[in-house]
């Protein structure tokens, strides 16, 4: 018998489970990576929307504000000024430009909470293919701005109001989808590698919004909403809600286990081990951040299930009763300021960039990627160092206070050329998004297995919303602050983004001393 191909002792080398999982583990990296990609071109397009007056009269002032006091703009027949597009190109750019971002992030922190109870009462796959064939059609109705001769800024404004509600069915959807094929208590170094969907859609969206940015902006917004839309298409076709329903194994991570589907839930019961083996097969996630009030210790109790009598048989945990597991309220927190800093370099750095190195939109958007690079780095090294360390929040601790003073640097360094920008996007992206991704996955997963969740399915879905809810508001509360704050120096807003820093530092002082303390006393039992 002749030898198989060594391509097909790859494939047969892993199980039809497997293979299943690694498929709704890719189709969901790319899911959620189109959504970050349709949420990219505003802040690629901003360079375009203002242009530097000066740059068309040729003349060469220290600043963009003392020049905009000696002229004013002479508007075309077709109402586009040499500062850009109307209504974007008066003096105010900064403020109106701060009004579409806060109205996305607005909508999109208020329909997150929402979005978690709704999603329980509909399928995942019918749920999320509306919402992503909204989002295309919402990101492709700002692009349609331009075609059209639109020069009203409530159009605008809409457009972005109705995309962020829409886009919030992205991330519960995909979440609960990898949660019923992986369980909730996967190690850091795997969500982290998952979470770069978010990096990847911000870079892909910058290349794509940047190949039409100077020529037909238009474009940078209907490219990706068809992109968004198409995906959507291919989640109807071909996303699989759970394991259950092509006869796939359960995930062999935990002695009991419950699962989540569209319309039913289920249980399956393994064999419960003797103490002293749960306690050894006990998933690290579980053992180390998930820290009992009274002690340093967590035990789950293996044989608490939640019993399956259709879809409602269960009740979901209570929106006070999340905020009651230890750790929700200061990761919660921690994250409001942590994705007020991401969201910020997200929809201002191209138009920074524009400022500080004088470069196109074009070059600028291509030049921002670096940041989110940086992205994905630090978000898979900070779930290799929670691992290691078996501490989460001393990780995310450890990001912040090295985030700080990079800020200050790239503020410094940035203004000394091109070179020492490359560096500082990489290491900040790193610093700045590291937290982020830990918190949005690692941490979700943790802290929906507490002890005190008995087994509720639901939980995961209900914490990761309130954690990612809170987080949204720092997002729409950034890129507000930051129009508001750059007319007057774009050192201000560095400064800002710096105490936003601090102060989610400062919300988990509590756990890193806790995670710091139950280290310690378990050392001094390991000597005794």
């Amino acid at each position: 018998m002749a030898q198989l191909p060594l391509g097909i002792r790859f494939i047969t080398s892993f199980s039809r489970d497997q293979w299943y999982r690694a498929f709704i583990f890719s189709l969901t990296f790319f899911l959620y990576a189109s959504f970050h990609l349709s949420r990219k071109p505003i802040s690629i397009v901003k360079g375009e929307l203002h242009k530097h007056c000066a740059a068309s009269h040729e003349v060469q002032l220290s600043s963009y504000k003392e020049y905009a006091a000696q002229i004013q703009p002479v508007k075309k027949l077709s109402n586009i000024s040499r500062c850009g597009w109307e209504p974007f190109d008066k003096n105010n750019y900064k403020q109106l430009l701060g009004a579409l971002d806060y109205s996305f992030l607005c909508a999109y922190a208020v329909g997150m909470y929402l979005s978690g109870i709704i999603g329980e009462r509909l399928p995942i796959r019918y749920y999320l293919t509306v919402g992503m064939l909204a989002s295309g059609l919402f990101t492709a109705m700002f692009g349609l701005g331009y075609f059209y001769n639109i020069h009203n800024l409530w159009f605008y404004i809409m457009a972005q109001i109705a995309n962020g509600l829409v886009q919030t069915t992205g991330w519960p959807s995909v979440v609960t989808c990898i949660g019923n094929w992986f369980g909730k208590g996967r190690r850091g170094l795997i969500m982290g590698i998952w979470n770069s969907h978010t990096s990847v859609g911000n870079i892909l969206g910058s290349l794509i919004a940047a190949y039409w940015v100077s020529t037909c902006w238009g474009l940078s917004f209907v490219m990706p909403g068809v992109i968004i839309a198409v995906m959507g298409i291919v989640c109807f076709l071909f996303l699989i809600e759970h394991p259950k329903d092509i006869s796939c194994s359960c995930t062999p991570s935990s002695s009991s286990k419950t699962f989540l589907n569209g319309e039913s839930r289920f249980r399956v019961q393994m064999p419960a081990l003797n103490s002293k083996e749960n306690s050894k097969t006990q998933v690290p996630e579980m053992q180390h951040l998930l820290i009992d009030s009274e002690n340093c210790s967590v035990s789950l109790d293996s044989s608490t299930v939640v019993t399956g009598e259709g879809r409602h048989g269960t009740s979901a945990i209570s929106f006070l009763g999340a905020l009651r597991i230890p750790g929700v309220i200061e990761f919660s927190l921690c994250l409001l300021f942590a994705k007020l800093v991401s969201y910020t370099f997200l929809f201002w750095l191209p138009l920074y960039i524009t400022n500080v190195e004088h470069l196109d939109a074009k070059r600028a958007g291509d030049l921002s990627t670096l940041f989110d690079v940086g992205g994905i780095f630090g978000g898979i090294l900070a779930g290799l160092i929670s691992d290691r360390l078996e501490k989460r929040a001393s990780t995310c601790g450890m990001m912040l206070l090295l985030a700080a003073p990079t800020l200050y640097m790239f503020s410094a360094v940035s203004k000394m050329g091109l070179e020492a920008t490359v560096v500082m996007l990489l290491i900040s992206g790193a610093l700045v998004n590291g937290p982020y991704a830990l918190i949005t996955t690692a941490v979700s997963a943790d802290l929906g297995t507490h002890k005190s969740l008995k087994g509720n399915a639901r939980a995961l879905s209900t914490v990761t919303a309130i954690i990612d809810g809170t987080g949204s508001v720092g997002a729409a509360l950034g890129p507000l602050l930051a129009g508001l704050i750059s007319p007057s120096g774009w050192n201000n807003v560095f400064y800002m983004l710096m105490v936003a820093d601090a102060c989610a530092l400062l919300f988990l002082l509590r756990l890193i001393q806790k995670e710091l303390r139950c280290n310690t006393d378990h050392t001094l039992f390991k000597e005794h």
